[in-house]
């Protein structure tokens, strides 16, 4: 099984990218969360962390390879528990996977059936089992889901003033709001602890541009 690939991003396309290693491409499919974050590494060396499964039918043995890559080991194993939930393959889930995983994650801890409603390919019967089989093992993930017994509140409510207060600048500054909410995000979980709204935004910045994983 490959578990890890490393190669030059050669390209990015909807739903996947080419990475390029000892001359070979390698076709890695991406959630489309990550297709921001993987674009601007475009031409630079990244390592992926990946699930190998296989796609296909038993008639006739007809069963292709494909390779699902993730930038960070964490969004790997979310989109392993993720797949578990009834009816969730894995194309399904890479479709539906456009949001922050910090986020979905918050909102399946939250029963936020609502917003997992609206994720791609996700109705209510389906957000209504993600909730019900997943509930209480995304907390690990999730940005600002609250301890059982809390109200519930979305993740960008619960962030620290400060990271509000990097999201309003960089907003300002004609970034974004779905990808700047997705660098921030990520920077707390590589940075937790309290920075001021500057320090915040040049963590954000540093995802934007690949130069962190």
């Amino acid at each position: 099984m490959i578990v890890r690939l490393s190669g030059t991003v050669y390209e990015v396309h909807d739903g996947f990218a080419v990475i390029e290693r000892d001359g070979i491409g390698y076709e890695v499919l991406i959630c489309g969360y990550a297709l921001g974050e993987l674009a601007a590494c475009k031409g630079r060396q990244v390592t992926l962390h990946t699930m190998e499964y296989y796609e296909g039918s038993s008639v006739g043995g007809n069963y292709i390879p494909r390779l699902v890559g993730f930038l960070h080991a964490e969004d790997r194993t979310f989109f392993e528990r993720f797949i578990t939930v009834k009816g969730m393959g894995v194309r399904k889930a890479i479709k539906a996977l456009a949001a922050p995983i910090g986020s979905v994650a918050a909102a399946i801890e939250n029963s936020d059936t609502r917003y997992l409603a609206n994720l791609p390919g996700i109705g209510k019967r389906a957000a209504d089992q993600i909730v019900a089989e997943l509930k209480g093992k995304m907390s690990d993930f999730a940005i600002g889901a609250p301890e059982a017994g809390e109200p519930s509140v979305s993740a960008g409510q619960a962030w620290p003033e400060q990271v509000r207060d990097a999201l309003e600048v960089m907003i300002a500054l004609g970034e974004r709001r779905a990808d700047t909410e997705r660098w921030l995000e990520r920077a707390q979980q590589l940075h937790p602890g309290e920075h001021g709204p500057d320090e915040w935004i040049r963590l954000a910045y540093r995802i934007k541009t690949g130069s962190e994983g």
